[in-house]
């Protein structure tokens, strides 16, 4: 059997940085928080919080003082920054330099819409980088999903569209043509693309790697929207591809009748956990 790890897979530059950052801090010895989840990964979460760091949630940041806290790579709104000067924390900026740049151009183009129009951000409500892209504008986005989420918009007003910058291309250009069609008048509707090409670009190579093997281990959080999404792009060109969240959860999967196997991960799957992954199966039917 031969076990090959996908050479694309793994994290982002964004979430690099981010735990970078904290390795860093943590090699400090002293207090350090990391305001949620550092990456969507249940297994990184626990390497970096047996390292020290912990993990805090927005309640229990609002309560803090004189400390350090990391901001991850999905950013924050205005308010938590403004926390931290009143309170003598001392946040580490882990902002994703891609979302940095899109919460700039959203500040900037709701300037210019004042309050004679609407911006669209396409993506999940409660998700941390949505939350901090919102909070820009004082929270007055309307956040869309489907195109049904475009009811309650006035088509006859400015309309500026945005996207989560981890959401899918494919539907973006979808809603963006569905509002194109709705606009009383076109020269009222700007689209701007905000779609990361690192994120964006992971589905299609990971097709091509998923056929190129004869099983797939596709490693991921549970927790990572990421992780389903690709997971789904392998299944859909490999039948034979399995979610697995760490090498135990292998117990449940036989990969005996296959020769060539794929390991490969999300942008929030850890390099080494899928290290672990691929010799844990190496292992297991090496000898076969």
């Amino acid at each position: 059997m031969q076990v090959i790890i996908d050479i694309k897979s793994g994290f982002c530059f964004g979430v690099k940085n981010a735990i970078a950052l904290a390795e860093k801090e943590l090699k400090e010895g002293k207090p350090f928080y990391c305001l949620g989840d550092i990456v969507h990964n249940e297994e990184e979460v626990l390497r970096l919080e047996k390292l020290g760091m912990e993990v805090i949630d927005r309640n229990s940041f609002k309560n803090l003082s004189n400390c350090k806290v990391l901001i991850r790579a999905h950013g924050e709104p205005p308010e938590t920054y403004a926390h931290a000067k009143e309170n003598n924390i001392e946040l580490i900026e882990g902002t994703c330099p891609v979302v940095l740049k899109l919460q700039e151009k959203i500040r900037k183009k709701n300037s210019e819409l004042n309050e004679n129009g609407t911006l669209i951000i396409f993506g999940k409500p409660d998700h941390p980088e949505v939350i901090g892209l919102n909070g820009q504008v004082g929270n007055r986005a309307i956040i869309v999903q489907t195109p049904e989420d475009l009811n309650k918009i006035d088509f006859s007003k400015p309309v500026k569209l945005f996207a989560q910058t981890t959401m899918s291309r494919e539907k973006y250009h979808q809603l963006r043509t569905e509002l194109e069609n709705r606009m009383s008048d076109p020269m009222l509707f700007e689209s701007c693309d905000s779609i990361c090409g690192q994120v964006a670009n992971r589905g299609p190579w990971l097709e091509e790697f998923s056929k190129s093997v004869d099983a797939v281990v596709f490693v991921g959080g549970k927790k990572s929207s990421n992780s389903k999404v690709l997971y789904n792009h392998c299944k859909s060109v490999n039948a034979n591809s399995f979610f697995v969240s760490s090498p135990g959860e292998l117990e449940s999967v036989s990969l005996r009748e296959f020769k060539k196997i794929g390991v490969c991960g999300a942008t929030s799957t850890p390099q080494w956990l899928m290290e672990d992954v691929a010799k844990t199966i190496e292992k297991k039917y090496g000898n076969e």
